[in-house]
């Protein structure tokens, strides 16, 4: 067998070695394609730096760092509180998020039956394809209000409802890549731990999750991330207070971020300090993103090697030696604590705090002591009521969306334009604009996307310098935040070749963003088809090109059409960077030249700047639409890739 492979692999080569010249051309387009990918992500670091260098260089490095007052009309720009309440906000969401997204994923894994999985699943991802614009819109006109009802303050705009807002949207990314890596550890691992007497419970947290911990850091990572570079819900639901919270544990103070600072004062800055201060706001975040996604993207690599037995046994030796066992729970068992005491001494005080955390950990202790089986009941009843709180949290967004839109939405809302501030009729230019900014987006990004796609997947030398840097450069824009994308966009776009804001501009700039997306699904898709396809048609007398374009994508195309839907309804969903770009909320007209409404800068327009009952029933009819636009094409892709995986396996 050995042999044959050989004479196959030699064959292919020498295949390749005598393509014809239109083959070695179009090899040439392709590889063009992918690498636009590192040009994009080198532009990117070029602007901001460039854009903040003269700032540097005028204003003191020190005052921007530790300064406290970040107030433009007198050139202040202390950054020291938007980058604290940058990182206290998305530590907060992590706290929340990390418990209940293991615990949904231990039992989608481990728990769940077959059929109830594929459910579940199926929320995690609609939860996921929620637009953030939604996500905020409910914080500010439901949560906001019960939070000052419940604790009995002046405004619900804190880092508290922030942080519980940006927990519900990071739960997919740690549920779906901490189920991926539970998942992964290989079956005998769970037979070889049954088989010793071993519970379910016990082989979950003895076996499966030291396996898989990888796997769940880069997963937290990953959250972290999301929750860093998120905008839209952080700039309608803290407040937007520059200011340091005092204590720091004090959850109920409002906060600004560094996402929120860029969207809000970019479209109104003039002063040539401010508009530098603001891009080295977006140099920090693009660092900090950029670091974040490096170590996520080299843990979740280390995985595919996690089970070979290569592992340093003096590590392993380390971890599990009798001078420092005890000291691993300890660490734990204080962390655990001091977050406990931390989350309720801002709610109920120190003292009462302190008794409940004396409680949780005697509950805890209580339930240690208990035999395995009793114990795994226990557990299993915890993780059950982690993962209905998931699904609660899904359908109260949605219900409350629904309940409120509903009796608005009609067949008149649909087709006229808004009036009277939004207040009076509809939102029919928002879902032309929405459908024109998708569809030139895709125009834009899929021709692209599909060649590199293309080129990574058939042409690349997998251990080549040049490929492993174009992978680097597609996953770390892949990880990027929107509103980084956005100040590319004003800066390239509007300043570079002065389209001013508009329809162009927005297309041009989301087609960018969803430029990682079309590669990696076009090249997963790809990678997919198994190598007898490829074989079979060389052997025919195929030129490489020929095999490929008649053969492998036409196989690959439902991944690819796939991904080309997804990247369709992260468009639909984006706001951030439209605000710079190109977003308005009354269109003037339809123009490329001209702004151009979508349902989302409408939804945010009516959320935040127009009051009234009015303002915000319309304001749930158009998420409503929103949502019914997103679970549309989510649904296709879902069909789309259940159909055609139910076909392979025939």
């Amino acid at each position: 067998m050995a042999i044959i492979e050989e004479v196959k692999d030699q064959s292919i080569e020498f295949t390749s070695l005598n393509e014809p010249s239109s083959d070695k051309t179009i090899a040439k387009l392709l590889f063009t394609c992918s690498f636009i990918a590192i040009f994009i992500l080198f532009l990117i670091i070029v602007f901001l730096f460039n854009r903040s260098l003269n700032f540097f260089m005028n204003y003191d490095i020190r005052d921007f760092f530790f300064g406290t007052i970040w107030y433009h009309k007198k050139d202040k720009y202390g950054a020291a509180p938007i980058i604290i309440g940058t990182c206290l906000v998305a530590l907060g969401s992590i706290v929340i998020a990390v418990p209940l997204g293991i615990a949904t994923a231990i039992f989608i894994s481990e728990i769940a039956p077959f059929k109830f999985k594929q459910y579940l699943k199926g929320a995690v991802e609609l939860l996921a394809g929620i637009p953030s614009v939604v996500f905020g819109f409910f914080g500010l006109v439901f949560f906001n209000p019960l939070l000052m009802k419940w604790f009995n303050l002046e405004s619900g705009n804190t880092w508290f409802s922030g942080s519980v807002i940006l927990a519900i949207m990071t739960l997919p990314t740690i549920i779906s890549v901490s189920e991926d890596a539970i998942s992964a550890v290989p079956q005998k691992y769970r037979e070889a731990s049954l088989a010793m007497g071993a519970t379910k419970w016990q082989t979950i947290t003895r076996v499966l999750l030291p396996s898989a911990i990888s796997g769940i850091t880069a997963a937290i990572i990953l959250g972290l991330g999301r929750a860093i570079g998120e905008t839209m819900v952080v700039s309608m639901v803290i407040g937007n207070a520059a200011i340091i919270p005092e204590p720091i544990t004090n959850m109920f103070s409002p906060l600004k971020t560094m996402t929120a600072t860029i969207a809000i004062d970019m479209p109104e800055a003039y002063k040539p300090l401010h508009v530098g201060a603001l891009y080295a706001l977006g140099v920090i975040l693009f660092m900090i993103t950029l670091a974040i996604n490096i170590t996520a993207n080299y843990i979740l690599g280390r995985i595919k090697i996690k089970f070979t037995g290569k592992e340093s046994k003096k590590k392993i030796h380390l971890m599990t030696s009798e001078k420092t066992r005890w000291l691993k729970p300890l660490i734990k068992n204080i962390l655990i604590l001091a977050i406990l005491l931390w989350l309720f001494s801002t709610w109920i005080g120190i003292y009462r705090s302190i008794v409940i955390v004396i409680g949780f950990y005697l509950l805890f202790r209580i339930i240690k002591m208990l035999n395995p089986r009793n114990k795994q009941r226990v557990m299993f009843g915890m993780i059950i009521g982690a993962v209905i709180i998931v699904i609660m949290i899904l359908g109260i967004i949605i219900g409350y969306v629904v309940v409120r839109g509903l009796p608005v939405l009609s067949w008149t809302f649909l087709i006229e334009p808004p009036r009277a501030m939004g207040r009076e009729g509809g939102i029919s230019t928002a879902i032309i604009g929405t459908l024109l900014v998708i569809f030139g987006s895709i125009a834009f990004s899929v021709p692209i996307g599909t060649c590199a796609g293309i080129y990574l997947s058939e042409y690349a030398k997998r251990e080549n310098i040049l490929t492993k840097i174009i992978n680097l450069a597609i996953e770390n824009l892949n990880g990027t935040p929107s509103i980084i994308f956005g100040l590319f966009g004003y800066s390239f776009f509007l300043i570079i070749f002065n389209l001013q804001k508009s329809l162009l501009a927005a297309q041009l700039t989301l087609g960018l963003m969803i430029l990682p997306t079309i590669i990696k699904t076009t090249e997963e898709a790809i990678k997919s088809i198994p190598q007898g396809f490829r074989e079979a048609s060389l052997a025919l007398g195929s030129t490489k090109w020929q095999s490929i374009s008649k053969v492998v994508l036409s196989a690959a195309l439902p991944g690819i059409i796939t991904g080309i839907i997804l990247g369709m309804g992260r468009v639909a969903g984006e706001t951030a960077p439209l605000l710079l770009v190109g977003g308005t909320f009354i269109a003037r007209s339809l123009s490329p030249f001209d702004p151009v409404p979508t349902l989302t800068t409408h939804l945010f327009f009516l959320a935040t700047n127009v009051p009234g009952q009015e303002a915000n029933n319309n304001a749930a009819a158009t998420a409503l639409v929103l949502l019914l636009i997103i679970i549309v094409i989510y649904g296709l892709a879902i069909y789309i890739r259940n159909y055609f995986t139910k076909r392979m396996r025939w």
